[in-house]
């Protein structure tokens, strides 16, 4: 799912359901959740042996993957990478820096955000734009969808910085259609959402709001993503180039 959403040279490992739950953890991982609730251990393994199954899709040997500052995950040298995972569903996403700077990935289970939680996340022109969507695509639960993207693009963001970045402090606006290339202009065929048998699918463009992070010799101004919405779940996810 989340592998469609981006380039080829990413490797994307996903588990559905209870799979990976009880996979091993090195000693250093057990230590981080030796006090956890099961829930929190379970997807804490999982979600790490889909990375090291990732990991040796790339030809990198195994190991330890420990949260760092603010609970971001830490690469071997050489990696970029980004983690998620809900209920019922992880995935971990790996590429080799020389292919990308970075990566964030987010999924979530489908259905409406808690009451009065889209008012804490969303900048009023967000909750404007999501909330013509609903009218015209109601399938799609537009105000998860903005939160997952939100969650894509601190992780993406993060590894680049080393900074917090405010939910108010990018202004996402999604729309439908096959591209995922910022522009908001479906391709030929007109839009992937609206062809039966095809899950509801399109991109979004994240401007910073805040100095973007340097890449190489330019500043970014904005992230471009991609979503997708099939079965129960939501998704999202950017690749952050380097040129």
């Amino acid at each position: 799912m989340i592998g469609e959403l981006l380039p080829g040279t990413v490797v994307v490992v996903e588990a559905y359901g209870d799979e990976g739950t009880d996979a091993p953890l090195y000693p250093e991982e057990a230590a981080v959740v030796a006090r956890a609730v099961d829930k929190r251990r379970r997807e804490f393994t999982a979600v790490r042996s889909c990375a090291r199954r990732a990991m040796e899709k790339l030809g990198v040997p195994p190991r330890p993957v420990l949260p760092g500052e603010r609970g971001a995950p830490g690469w071997p040298d050489g990696l970029a990478g980004s983690m998620t995972h809900c209920a019922g569903y992880c995935a971990a996403a790996l590429v080799r820096t020389g292919d990308l700077a970075s990566l964030g990935i987010d999924a979530e289970v489908r259905g409406p955000l808690p009451e009065g939680v889209l008012s804490s996340v969303a900048l009023p022109e967000e909750a404007e734009r999501i909330g013509r969507l609903a009218l015209e695509r109601p399938e799609v639960p537009w105000d998860r969808l903005l939160f997952s993207a939100k969650e894509a693009v601190y992780k993406a963001w993060f590894p680049l910085t080393g900074k917090w970045l405010d939910f108010m402090e990018a202004d996402i606006e999604l729309f439908t259609g096959p591209g995922g290339d910022g522009t908001g202009v479906p391709g030929p065929g007109g839009s992937a959402a609206g062809r039966a048998g095809t899950p509801p699918r399109g991109g979004f463009r994240a401007t910073l709001l805040v100095p973007g992070p340097r890449v190489g010799d330019r500043r970014l101004g904005h992230f471009d993503g991609r979503w997708t919405v099939e079965g129960g779940l939501v998704a999202t996810a950017i690749a952050v180039p380097h040129g």
